[in-house]
């Protein structure tokens, strides 16, 4: 059974660090996402990193802030935010595409596999 689960969620203070974790399970994916939605907005991209290429590329909103990575061996994608904004408040996603060609897509209809989303909070 092929199952997202994120974890690392919660509140913090303006400044503040978050690692949020997704550990995939049931397969490999060759391309992993974050996506956020906060209240009233769209989804939006956050960051993305090939499995197997080695290539990541993020938001400009979140650029020089956010690092995402992977442990291949625990099939598992790590979303490092760091100098957390208020505007940074959201439900962070887990997207995974089964199979993807060039560099990782931004758009959320190109992933195949979300997980439940874990809720971010940035008071000021």
């Amino acid at each position: 059974q092929v199952q997202l689960v994120e974890s690392g969620g919660g509140l913090v203070q303006a400044g503040g660090s978050l690692r949020l974790s997704c550990a995939a399970s049931g397969r490999t994916f060759s391309a992993m996402a974050w996506f956020r939605q906060a209240p009233g907005k769209e989804r939006e991209f956050v960051a993305a990193i090939s499995w197997s290429g080695g290539s990541t590329y993020s938001a400009d909103s979140v650029k020089g802030r956010f690092t995402i990575s992977r442990d291949n061996a625990k099939n598992t994608v790590y979303l490092q935010m760091n100098s957390l904004k208020p505007e940074d408040t959201a439900v962070y996603s887990c997207a995974a595409r089964s199979a993807t060609y060039g560099r990782p897509p931004s758009t959320p209809t190109a992933y195949n596999y979300w997980g439940q989303g874990t809720q971010v909070t940035v008071s000021s």
